[in-house]
C-alpha cells in the first residue's frame, strides 16, 4: 500500500505557473500508474493528467493539454504536475492518485479507485 502527500499549491495570478509534487511512501511506488485530479467548489472531481509506471506515456484532459506537464521520478518516489499559463478555471483542490494494474491510461480518466492524497489548494486570481 502506498501513501501520498501533495504539496506545492498556492495562490497565483492568471498566466502564472506552479509545480505540484506528490510524494509517495513505500518501496513499490515505481509499479503504480499515477494521476492528478482536481475538484472545484460545487463540481465533481475531474481527471487532469496521468502517467504510466515507467513514465513513458502520459495522458491529459483537453482543458489542460499544452499547459500542464506530468512527470515522475521513481528514484525519489515523487510525481509532479507542472502547471503553466494558469487560468481562473484552474482553481481547485488538486489530488494525487496511485493505481495498480493499469494497462491503459484511459482507465485513469475515471476519478475513482486506487489511493488518494489529501489534496492541495490551487487558487488562480485575476
Amino acid at each position: 500500500q502506498v501513501q501520498l502527500v501533495e504539496s506545492g499549491g498556492g495562490l497565483v495570478h492568471t498566466g502564472g505557473s506552479l509545480r505540484l509534487s506528490c510524494a509517495a511512501s513505500g518501496r513499490t511506488f515505481s509499479i503504480y500508474a499515477m494521476g492528478w485530479y482536481r475538484q472545484a467548489p460545487g463540481k465533481e472531481r475531474e481527471f487532469v493528467a496521468a502517467i504510466t509506471w515507467s513514465g513513458d506515456s502520459t495522458l491529459y484532459s483537453d482543458s489542460v493539454k499544452g499547459r500542464f506537464t506530468i512527470s515522475r521520478d521513481n528514484a525519489k518516489n515523487t510525481v509532479y504536475l507542472q502547471m503553466d499559463s494558469l487560468k481562473l478555471e484552474d482553481t481547485a483542490v488538486y489530488y494525487c492518485n496511485a493505481r495498480l494494474g493499469i494497462t491503459t491510461l484511459q482507465t485513469m480518466v475515471r476519478a475513482w479507485g486506487g489511493t488518494w492524497g489529501q489534496g492541495t489548494q490551487v487558487t488562480v486570481s485575476a
